[in-house]
């Protein structure tokens, strides 16, 4: 341990005082990670690698209570640090010593250690808490879904902190494992693979384990009754589907015909995204009203709205290729939303092409010709769509025209080498824009400032789709 000395006081009293130098240079974590589109969004100060996540849920009360424990590093010296999190919390304990902590503003749980702790320091931080997360409204609305039988965690920023303490932001991603009792009968659904299920004293227990980072808003929950169906990717990869019990017969026939299909459209888009990059797939379809899916890791969440009158394999080949593009590469800020919602469009496009619906080219086309140049459509720049329309159409549909005019720009062996370079350079990990059109760069030769500036950053139509 280095030391300083700390002289003109304690000289005067006739000593040397000394104090370890990361106590000295300690402070408070960042309130935010420093996202521009979200500032109070995620944390600063420290890491975490792990969640485990040991929960009992309460379906008649939609009670969720337990306690998270974090494993952590601290990148800075830190007196304090802050949590994402709305539920209300009874007790903290940092490396088993009791924490004293407070809230602030909308979703911010304030911990301050017995003891500062030293940059570097691996950390384990326990949070013990009680609440009804569908009571939990932030901006507008709430992550947590309550259902006739249960309740689902879903949702895009942030969803983890209405169920469990974390650091919300795609920045920090870690691996998780996830223990939910609930009353015997109910199941419970989570991300990767179930490592045991059992049953006592009127509770039933189930073990969810994910072995890859995962970013905190992938992570999602579902509460309630279950058809669950299994099968495996042609590679071998377990496919885990469940479908509410509770669903109109057309809409959950129509749900399975779709979502049935999982396993076939991974083997698919293996070919052009590169291997599956995890353990685990599939998806779940549960009695909610909302009309939004959303790509959580290895187990996809789908809007019964989605199979209301077709199988919504359209949405289903959009999730699965997020695997790639956004859960296995996940944005560095909310501003690069293009890299997983124009790329996840593209996908649906070269899956509709593979089942002889139209070629790529015939959709980017057609996209392109039904918004002229003065539709609004064309004033969102994929490229920083701003927050107010980080969900826009235009992300997703210009995104992927921008993708298929791309591909005609760099050709075809540099386009096909790019899909499968990304995911693999940025395993498991981040990245931006800026890295992408580098990447694209030096596969293809090219400068592609022009193509970029012009598809991603110009509020205006492109004058010309090259390819015809």
């Amino acid at each position: 341990m280095r030391l300083r000395l700390i002289a003109p006081a304690a000289a005067a009293l006739g000593f040397l005082l000394v104090i370890p130098a990361a106590a000295a240079d300690a402070g408070p974590g960042a309130p935010g990670i420093g996202d521009p589109y979200y500032p109070t969004y995620g944390n600063g100060g420290y890491d975490v690698s792990h969640y485990d996540l040991d929960l009992r849920y309460q379906p008649a009360t939609d009670t969720l209570s337990g306690t998270a424990t974090l494993q952590a590093t601290a990148t800075q010296g830190l007196t304090s640090f802050d949590l994402d999190f709305a539920l209300t919390v009874s007790k903290v304990t940092v490396d088993g010593r009791p924490a004293a902590f407070a809230t602030s503003g909308e979703q911010e749980l304030v911990v301050t250690p017995a003891k500062a702790i030293p940059r570097g320091h691996r950390i384990t931080v326990a949070v013990t808490y009680s609440g009804v997360p569908s009571s939990v409204e932030r901006y507008g609305f709430t992550s947590w879904q309550r259902t006739a039988d249960g309740g689902v965690a879903a949702n895009e920023p942030e969803s983890a902190w209405w169920w469990f303490p974390s650091n919300d932001h795609p920045l920090d991603k870690a691996t998780y494992d996830v223990d939910v009792q609930v009353p015997a009968g109910e199941q419970a659904i989570s991300n990767g693979l179930l490592v045991s299920q059992h049953t006592a004293d009127g509770w039933s227990s189930y073990h969810w384990h994910q072995d890859r980072p995962q970013a905190t808003y992938l992570a999602t929950l579902a509460l309630g009754h279950f058809d669950i169906t299994r099968s495996r990717t042609r590679t071998g990869v377990p496919v885990i589907n469940a479908y509410s019990t509770a669903l109109p017969a057309a809409t959950a026939a129509n749900a399975r015909a779709g979502v049935e299909r999982t396993g076939e459209i991974i083997d698919f888009l293996s070919g052009w995204f590169g291997p599956y990059p995890f353990d685990a797939a599939g998806g779940y379809v549960p009695d909610v009203p909302s009309h939004f899916s959303l790509e959580a890791q290895t187990r996809v969440f789908y809007s019964p709205a989605v199979f209301a009158t077709t199988d919504g394999i359209g949405t289903v080949a959009h999730e699965l290729s997020h695997q790639w593009w956004g859960d296995d590469v996940s944005l560095a800020r909310w501003s690069d939303i293009w890299l997983n919602e124009g790329f996840a469009t593209y996908g649906s496009w070269l899956w509709a092409e593979h089942q002889g619906t139209a070629t790529v080219q015939q959709i980017a086309r057609q996209t392109y010709d039904a918004h002229p140049a003065d539709d609004p459509f064309w004033t969102v720049e994929p490229g920083d769509p701003g927050p107010a329309k980080q969900f826009d159409d235009a992300v997703y549909d210009r995104g992927a025209v921008a993708i298929q005019a791309l591909r005609i720009t760099v050709g075809e062996p540099a386009f096909r080498a790019l899909l499968k370079a990304w995911p693999a350079q940025h395993r498991y990990g981040n990245g931006t824009i800026a890295q992408f059109r580098a990447l694209a760069e030096r596969l293809s030769g090219k400068d592609l400032g022009g193509f970029f500036q012009t598809w991603l950053y110009t509020p205006a139509k492109p004058a010309v789709l090259p390819g015809g």
